[in-house]
């Protein structure tokens, strides 16, 4: 495999390294705020859901895995759109592709100022919202446009922080539960009708999102056919487990009344004052750190598509003494605060799930389509791939068939945003040459 410059890219990335990048991607702020929400929707046994989710998850990782096995270029789900179906397929995803991350980063912001409130109400007010929402963002802006290597720093944000305390209190938790266990009746199961399952799989569609991006680099993963399907499905084992344990010290330990800080609260009951503190702490930087990671990376998608005559070129400039894509910074900053100040963490969560499941469909019928034209690539194979995406299509449109008017509306706005930037990039002229395939 070569890039573009015709540099052989250096295969450093072992199994183990790779693993625990998905790890740390999947495992965001996501988990300090879902808890409340899925109680909210099945009640105790919202735990299930976890499981359920993260082993339909596994179905799409595995598609991801055989299709990105074939690209050595960066681009994602927009580069294999673009080369299993054409230009205007490719900016669909391309657009959605900005969308999620868009959702994802107002969603922790949401997530971010919930906490904060705890410690100061005023911060609960919508002044004090839009206060701190744009300080928030306002850094994040100034930390990017000066160099990637200040955000890389923001992005960086203590992992320790955030798993730290999860662990605290699953064990705490358990130890709670098995102290006066209650086991969960048949009836719970069916409560809450196939509606709210599919209402709750689509949240959750969130909360183990974002292990895509992990595959970009797979030009620098060691022996890449074995090892990222291997480290894609160690990550997401142990990414059910935790997520499925946490949700349940969640149920067993206050119940499934709604809460907004429902880690916070457990801590506050398994450890006194100083556990709501912790955990606050924790929930707080790892929402920052989900927040500066999703700055970092995705106004360079923004620039891709402006280098590759997809998007405007405005959106490729390069500062003159920082070397950043300053405006696709600007721009992709200011769109991400004006959702995040809009909107509720729960909103923010439904629309990057949309966005998210509508990638995950381009993935599914790019590795048929692939496939159909390139049968004999050198690539990984999965067992039953046709009829696993196949049915991951199908689990897609069920779930997004489940989104609210107002949350379907923005992903309609999308779509027709980017008809009408592959009908400008047409006119402007032909698309930049295709990137190479493995």
């Amino acid at each position: 495999m070569r890039s573009e410059s015709g540099t052989r890219l250096v295969r450093s990335i072992g199994q183990w390294s790779m693993t625990a990048l998905i790890v740390n991607t999947i495992i965001g702020s996501g988990i300090f705020g879902v808890p409340s929400e899925l109680n909210r929707i099945l009640g105790r046994v919202s735990p299930i859901a976890m499981i359920v989710a993260g082993l339909g998850m596994g179905l799409m990782m595995a598609c991801f895995a055989e299709v990105s096995s074939q690209f050595s270029e960066p681009g994602g789900a927009y580069l294999y759109a673009r080369t299993a179906f054409g230009r205007f397929t490719g900016m669909q995803v391309a657009w959605f592709s900005l969308l999620a991350p868009m959702g994802a980063a107002a969603a922790s912001s949401n997530l971010f100022h919930s906490y904060l409130a705890g410690f100061f109400p005023w911060a609960g007010t919508a002044i004090g919202k839009t206060t701190i929402l744009t300080i928030l963002f306002v850094i994040l802006i100034i930390a990017n446009y000066v160099g990637v290597r200040t955000g890389t720093g923001l992005s960086n944000l203590a992992t320790v922080a955030k798993l730290v305390p999860l662990f605290v209190i699953i064990v705490l938790g358990l130890s709670h539960f098995f102290s006066r266990p209650e086991l969960i009746s048949s009836s719970e199961v069916s409560h809450p009708g196939w509606s709210g399952w599919f209402e709750a799989l689509l949240l959750l569609a969130f909360s183990y999102a974002g292990y895509e991006n992990t595959l970009l680099p797979t030009g620098e993963v060691k022996n890449p056919r074995r090892t990222i399907p291997i480290a894609l499905f160690s990550a997401l084992a142990i990414c059910i487990a935790l997520y499925a344990l946490l949700q349940f010290v969640v149920v067993t330990t206050i119940g499934t009344a709604y809460v907004q800080r429902p880690l916070a609260d457990v801590a506050s009951v398994l450890i006194g004052s100083a556990g709501a503190v912790f955990v606050t702490a924790a929930a707080m930087a790892s929402s920052y750190g989900n927040i500066s990671a999703i700055f970092l990376a995705t106004p360079r998608l923004t620039y891709s598509l402006a280098t590759q005559r997809d998007m405007p070129g405005f959106l490729g400039r390069i500062h003159p003494r920082f070397k950043t894509p300053y405006v696709s910074i600007l721009l992709f900053g200011t769109i991400t605060w004006l959702l995040a100040i809009s909107g509720t963490f729960r909103w923010a969560l439904a629309l990057a799930s949309g966005a998210v499941i509508i990638i995950y469909v381009s993935v599914c019928a790019s590795l048929i389509r692939l496939r159909q034209i390139h049968p004999d690539a050198q690539a990984l194979r999965i067992p039953f791939g046709r009829a696993i995406a196949v049915f991951g299509i199908l689990v897609a449109i069920v779930l997004i068939t489940h989104l609210t008017l107002r949350e379907a509306y923005l992903l309609i706005v999308t779509a027709v945003l980017a008809a009408l930037n592959w009908f400008w990039a047409r006119k402007e002229g032909p698309e930049a040459a295709d990137v190479s395939r493995a």
